[in-house]
């Protein structure tokens, strides 16, 4: 099964690269040109270097046979609380290489609420692609030919861009869009 999860040697050296922070490039959605500011309730914005990143299949997830569903987690690395907030932006990296990434229409869901991360606490988002159908190569319920990615970079507003690879498996996907959940204080399933 082309598109099923499975592990292979582009996976486990993009593993070794996923928790690498890309920071932000000029003109990315989420770089913060003024740095980390204050967010409500005082603690100021989680930068680029004060988090780590980490993704796995998501638990709950729609049937097919790509990835359906990915869990990012953001671990705040720095020694005091900060601010994550908002939806974030999302590109496959064709190659495990961010300078080299699509980037995936994104549809919001939920409402974003900043969450604090005390230091060493996580905060989630959850990310749900259109499935890709059937066995073999699989198919798009649209006619369009299924991509996958041996990781993704994911953007947090204010807080940089974060290349990630599943902890078993490839994103696959269908149509180039992603439905996104904010920023939140609880793992989702």
């Amino acid at each position: 099964m082309r598109y099923g999860i499975h592990r292979t040697a582009s996976v486990v050296l993009a593993v070794s690269a996923a928790l690498v922070v890309t920071g932000c490039e000029p003109g990315d959605a989420g770089a913060d040109p003024a740095g980390p500011a204050p967010a409500p309730g005082g603690a100021p914005v989680c930068s680029a270097g004060s988090l780590e990143a980490a993704a796995r299949q998501a638990a709950e997830r729609p049937d097919g046979t790509g990835t359906g569903a990915a869990v990012v987690a953001f671990t705040n690395t720095s020694g005091a609380s900060c601010v994550l907030r908002g939806h974030p932006t999302v590109a496959g990296a064709g190659n495990g290489s961010p300078e080299h990434n699509r980037p995936l229409k994104v549809t919001p869901s939920g409402t974003a609420t900043p969450v604090t991360v005390a230091p060493g606490g996580t905060a989630w988002v959850k990310l749900t692609f259109v499935q890709v159908q059937g066995e073999g190569d699989g198919s798009c319920a649209s006619g369009a030919d299924p991509v996958t990615y041996p990781t993704t970079v994911v953007g947090l507003p204010g807080s940089g861009s974060y290349q990630v690879a599943l902890d078993d498996g490839e994103f696959a996907e269908c149509d180039d869009t992603v439905t996104v959940t904010p920023v939140s204080a609880v793992e989702p399933a």
